[in-house]
């Protein structure tokens, strides 16, 4: 905040999470010590819709169609995926600082377009041009040679020095993006087409809040070294509806590692888990879903790499879903227990525990059911 308020640069953050007021006050609370005692916080909420949620118990889940009602009694939390508009509006108060919920990703970057330019909230081919710069800055480093380099096939230079993406917008809608001069890793054509197809389902249709975006035609035109033209983007209208992320809870997970070395890793491994999952069996309990892993073999693909040499060492690992705490913590004891009691060369790295499993499931709701609404929360 302080260099960034010195210079008359605004800020819009989604760190708010479940409690954008509490981020808030917290921020108040430190200003002082950041040298920031005068500035000015503008709130979004309303993206926590849970008394919605259980007044729409009939609800079908997008994820198998199932009722809503299926979940209340675990229900931990629900909220909206907001847009672009209320971002906006939070600038349009004149504050220094705008801090959210649940809003979609590219909002977080389309709302200060909207601000800036005054832009139409109908405007589709500019609403599309903005959501897609959004998309491709969201990930950050991703941007930039992060989750991108290869050694060998796709360099990346000084990845340990990344530097972090930016756009520059016009008004008409014309967006360039570049990275932090004198930074390390890469921002070109390759590596922005990479971010594009990154959680694209459709690409005709990737629909978000603010607009339902096309990007089957999108083009890349390299401007200079680490500055890429973006064009050919397509919008369409928003739809009538929010989705909505609902956490409930799903019972505990217990899991356990174990490392295997050595000539016959392999086989070892393999009969370590079968002395776990028949300890398990032998003790009376059971599971709603237990997942078995040779990393190093199968954890990635699940097949064994046939074809390729047995490695000189494996990693075992067994982890199991329950609504019984205790049957979860069993299976890392059990895991554990292979020090002492199962084949030879069990040791290296021994990592094992239970915690309660927060799953999340969604549906799709009217938007005139979602009422957001700006809150000030500034410097005493």
């Amino acid at each position: 905040m302080p260099p960034a308020l010195r210079r008359g640069v605004r800020i819009v953050t989604n760190m708010g999470a479940a409690n954008p007021m509490g981020a808030a006050r917290v921020i108040r609370k430190h200003a002082s010590d950041w040298d920031c005692p005068d500035y000015k916080c503008a709130v979004v909420t309303g993206d926590e819709v849970t008394d919605i949620m259980r007044a729409h118990p009939e609800l079908p889940l997008m994820e198998d169609s199932a009722p809503l009602e299926s979940l209340l009694p675990r229900m931990a939390s629900a909220n909206a995926y907001l847009g672009a508009d209320v971002v906006a509006q939070g600038f349009a108060t004149g504050a220094d600082l705008v801090i959210t919920g649940r809003v979609a990703d590219p909002a977080l970057f389309l709302g200060p377009m909207l601000h800036a330019f005054g832009w139409s909230y109908d405007d589709w081919p500019r609403l599309a041009n903005g959501t897609l710069a959004g998309h491709l800055l969201e990930c950050s480093g991703q941007l930039t040679g992060g989750c991108f380099a290869d050694p060998g096939r796709k360099e990346v230079e000084d990845l340990a020095g990344l530097g972090y993406p930016l756009a520059d917008v016009w008004s008409d809608g014309r967006i360039e993006v570049s990275k932090t001069l004198g930074s390390g890793g890469r921002l070109d054509i390759a590596t922005c087409t990479e971010q594009l197809l990154y959680e694209i389902h459709d690409p005709t249709a990737y629909i978000t809040p603010d607009c339902v975006l096309d990007v089957s035609a999108v083009t890349f035109r390299r401007v200079e070294r680490d500055r890429v033209a973006l064009s050919g983007t397509k919008g369409k209208p928003r739809t009538s509806t929010y989705k909505v992320v609902v956490g409930y809870f799903d019972g505990y997970m217990g899991s356990g590692e174990m490392g295997f070395a050595g000539i016959n890793a392999l086989a070892r491994a393999r009969l370590a888990s079968d002395v776990v999952q028949e300890r398990l069996r032998r003790r009376g309990l059971s599971y709603e879903e237990m997942r078995v892993d040779l990393i190093g073999m199968n954890s990635l693909h699940g097949n064994d790499a046939t074809g390729c040499a047995e490695p000189y060492e494996v990693r075992l690992r067994i982890a199991a879903r329950t609504l019984d705490r205790k049957a979860a913590e069993a299976v890392g004891a059990e895991v554990r227990s292979l020090h002492m009691q199962g084949p030879t060369g069990a040791g290296g790295g021994v990592n094992f525990g239970a915690r309660q499993i927060l799953a999340v499931k969604s549906v799709l709701i009217p938007r005139e059911w979602v009422k957001p609404e700006i809150v000030m929360e500034c410097a005493a």
